[in-house]
């Protein structure tokens, strides 16, 4: 897309999603503070209250889709406006439920749906807005997911130890409307680009894609399959990361800094990535943060003292934070701006069905286990596989014809 000689309104779009991705998934991810004040105030078994976040992320993968479509249809305005309306209320409504099954419904469903609606389209209009720095620019809309455990976590456990989890779930919904609502109002669709461009530069198809063609190539079955093992690879150890640093004995708060700092490291791997990915392209730099990505979960198993923690916690920030804004990237540079909310969200769907794994597996793990030693074991040998996946996506060419069948032509 050309860029006028002024400013480019995309940068303020840019924004509005990283602040989106930000609130969000900040919000649907506190559940990772509010797990151990939750499970002891109500009597409810990690795995139940961790099952919560099981259906954020199930719930996060159907809807992401459809809030992918509908944002190519209808535009994404409308789209991240009702999901912000979506968040606040699971928020608020979450912080009275009375039984684990209600928590699990509010939480779990409503916020999980509202958070599907910021991810896949806001990710899709930034790639539209902006051309020649494309990978850093859906990289800083990815980075708000890094910020949350800078933001959403602290403010959350500084409210759960001043107050209780149900004032503290309160406030937070409150203001995630507040932020939210009027920054929906700040999305535009992009202008159309006079000749659409890759994100590595290639010339766009001829041809036209329909969602339906693009989802029998071997480039989105390879991309679907890569980002569901790497979610589910670093889902768990993500959201047990706090749970796990105290059963090693570090003080609730300091616990949260840890899973803080990973944040913090995340948010650099993002900017770093992205900006590695404009220059030597998105598969081998997805591939290396794969690889580090499974070695740090590995590492778990070696850690338990506060030091130690924090060191991992950067280089895993770095790995998990960096990899996720690359399948965007590459979705863009196969399949173009016109379908990509559509073809992003069922490729976030299947993250998100891998990010369901982990929290439920964790709980499960540790209520039968009483440590998580086979929650990282699994984690390692499923981040493998992420690599493996990734290794076999078919080329860096974009191919010149829609497929028609899955088979060697479409390569």
């Amino acid at each position: 897309m050309s860029q006028s000689a002024g400013f480019n309104y995309g940068w303020v779009v840019v924004g509005a999603g990283a602040l989106m991705t930000c609130v969000g998934f900040g919000s649907m991810l506190s559940l990772a503070v509010f797990l151990q004040p939750i499970s002891e105030a109500m009597g409810w078994s990690r795995a139940g209250v961790s099952a919560a976040s099981t259906l954020n992320f199930l719930c996060m993968g159907v809807a992401a889709f459809f809030w992918g479509a509908l944002s190519d249809r209808y535009g994404t305005r409308i789209v991240v406006l009702a999901g912000s309306v979506l968040l606040g209320l699971g928020l608020v409504t979450a912080s009275m439920a009375s039984s684990l099954w209600q928590f699990q419904l509010l939480f779990g469903v409503l916020i999980g749906v509202a958070a599907g609606a910021f991810y896949a389209p806001m990710m899709a209009i930034a790639s539209a807005w902006i051309e020649h720095q494309r990978s850093l620019a859906v990289s800083l809309v990815s980075a708000g997911m890094g910020v949350a455990p800078l933001t959403v976590a602290p403010f959350a456990s500084w409210l759960i130890t001043t107050y209780d989890w149900r004032t503290a779930m309160l406030v937070i919904g409150i203001a995630a409307s507040a932020l939210l609502i009027p920054a929906s109002f700040l999305v535009r669709q992009a202008p159309q680009p006079a000749a659409p461009s890759g994100a590595d530069g290639t010339k766009a198809p001829q041809v036209e894609w329909s969602a339906a063609q693009a989802f029998r190539t071997p480039q989105f079955i390879t991309l679907a399959l890569a980002h569901f093992a790497c979610c589910a690879a670093h889902s768990g150890p993500i959201f047990h990361m706090v749970s796990y640093a105290m059963v090693c004995g570090i003080a609730p708060l300091t616990a949260v800094t840890v899973y803080s700092l990973a944040g913090f490291s995340g948010l650099g791997g993002r900017l770093a990535l992205g900006v590695m990915a404009d220059r030597i392209g998105a598969k081998p730099v997805l591939v290396a943060g794969l690889s580090v990505q499974a070695l740090c979960v590995a590492t778990y198993l070696a850690v338990g003292q506060l030091g130690e923690f924090y060191a991992l916690s950067v280089v895993f920030g770095l790995a998990y934070g960096g990899v996720m804004p690359l399948y965007a990237v590459l979705v863009r540079e196969f399949f173009g701006a016109r379908i990509m909310g559509t073809v992003f969200g069922a490729v976030s769907a299947f993250a998100s069905l891998g990010m369901a794994l982990g929290p439920w597996a964790g709980g499960w793990v540790f209520d039968t286990f009483h440590g998580y030693f086979w929650l990282y074991v699994g984690s390692f040998g499923i981040g493998l596989a992420a690599v493996a996946v990734a290794l076999g996506f078919p080329s860096k060419r974009r191919p010149s014809q829609p497929a028609l069948h899955l088979g060697p032509a479409t390569a």
